[in-house]
């Protein structure tokens, strides 16, 4: 078969979860003998004409389509928040790939910067077309569920309100920001329903007014055009069975990884000796790790040590933070990034993985990657880390956000001896990639 998958972005810039899951099954495919093509966005910074966004390339045996992104205006579209989700030029592109390339079907990972248009543009063109969320993008405009003052959201209100307000604070600066900030949440509702009724004469950010209001409603029809949608875990399918997604385009799938092909050596921690702590992930603030550092610091010194995996370029003003936070400690250190197949080496230096995310989350690949590895999960309690981590079970979960709650388990796993070999006992083999595949074949011939 032809295949398209898209991506909000790709290697090798770009290598987090959502990026490493698009390109595992796009190698495990092409093994089976198939023709795979990856679209994807990447977040460009740079003026460019609208001919000028578009480029192709090869990664790892696999072409790739590029569109360079960016919240500036573009093919007649001046609404930031449009362009995002709902891309006439990056719908355009597509268009043009899929006369070219003809998939036979077009499984969508991610689609942040190319917009919801392309379901529509797929079904047009008489393409089946599934899709994968990896995160809340499609209900949420931040894909996070989280609020400006960092409080979990239940995602958007009536006429998204509450979208409004924390579009507003994010954005804007001085009065309008603060006004933003105690706006209740029904009037910013009712300013997007008279504002879509133009009942309200012109005023400014009324056009991102409209595109907020409208963009559940929006992506929400579209994705009801989809063959199947395959929720990872029980709250992502609850999540969109809530805000209108017919129940019968759902089904539950958890994501699979690259099984490591050799077993490194893990020197299990005897009485006496440091706990290794580590993090691997983005280094941005919806992360944790600076939950984790003022954890770590509070544990006796030498009675463990904690490595931090990341890229310190991304957000260069998270991580000074994190670097003042962990001043001279001498058993902190920043180990920079290493390349995905490398993972289980790394995760054999670890006794315990931490996990302290500030944010739903979407099932981390890296706490597979953790239990594959024999590594010790350690986890905010989120539902989606829940379902996989389970407290006292085969893993630890603690308050997210609550740096005492997390020392405390540090601490045990420091002094209780025996623990993590009880709980490292009851872990289950993750799901490989090849049997990820397999159930994507199913969905894909039966749906």
């Amino acid at each position: 078969m032809k295949i398209l998958l898209t991506v909000h972005q790709f290697l090798p810039e770009y290598a987090a979860g959502t990026e490493v899951l698009t390109c595992s099954v796009a190698c495990e495919l092409i093994a089976r003998g198939h023709e795979v093509h990856v679209l994807t966005a990447f977040p460009s910074q740079q003026q460019a004409s609208d001919e000028q966004r578009f480029d192709e390339y090869d990664h790892d045996g696999i072409h790739v389509y590029r569109f360079h992104h960016a919240y500036t205006p573009m093919a007649g579209q001046t609404s930031m928040i449009e362009i995002g989700y709902d891309n006439r030029l990056a719908g355009a592109y597509f268009k043009k790939i899929v006369a070219a390339f003809k998939p036979d079907l077009v499984h969508f990972f991610h689609l942040n910067r190319l917009g919801t248009s392309l379901i529509e543009l797929a079904a047009q063109a008489g393409v089946p077309a599934y899709l994968t969320p990896t995160d809340f993008w499609t209900i949420c405009p931040t894909a996070q569920l989280v609020l400006c003052n960092g409080r979990l959201c239940a995602g958007p209100s009536f006429h998204a309100g509450n979208c409004i307000k924390h579009f507003a604070e994010r954005t804007q600066k001085g009065l309008i920001s603060k006004f933003a900030k105690w706006t209740p949440t029904p009037l910013a509702g009712a300013l997007a329903r008279l504002t879509k009724a133009g009942l309200l004469p012109r005023y400014p950010h009324d056009g991102e007014v409209k595109a907020i209001s409208g963009r559940l409603s929006t992506n929400i029809g579209r994705l009801n055009q989809l063959r199947k949608i395959i929720a990872p875990n029980r709250f992502m399918a609850d999540l969109l069975l809530r805000h209108g997604v017919l129940p019968s385009r759902v089904a539950q799938s958890s994501y699979g990884i690259d099984l490591p092909t050799e077993q490194f050596a893990r020197i299990r921690r005897s009485s006496g000796q440091a706990l290794r702590v580590g993090f691997i992930g983005t280094l941005a603030h919806y992360k944790g790790c600076h939950v984790l550092i003022e954890s770590f610091k509070t544990l006796p010194t030498g009675r463990a040590t904690l490595k931090i995996y990341g890229n310190t370029q991304a957000f260069p003003g998270y991580v000074s933070d994190l670097q003042q936070r962990a001043g001279n400690h001498p058993f902190i250190e920043f180990c920079g990034v290493f390349l995905n197949s490398k993972i289980s080496q790394v995760m054999a230096e670890l006794d315990v993985l931490v996990v302290p995310s500030l944010w739903y989350e979407n099932t981390p690949l890296v706490v597979y990657s953790a239990q594959a590895a024999g590594c010790l999960v350690l986890a905010s309690n989120f539902p989606g880390i829940s379902e996989v981590v389970q407290d006292e079970v085969n893993g630890l979960l603690f308050e997210a956000g609550h740096s005492e709650a997390l020392a405390a388990r540090l601490v045990r796993l420091c002094n209780e001896q025996g623990l993590s070999e009880r709980l490292l006992a009851r872990v289950d083999r993750p799901k490989s990639t090849v049997a990820y595949v397999d159930e994507l074949l199913d969905f894909w011939m039966t749906a």
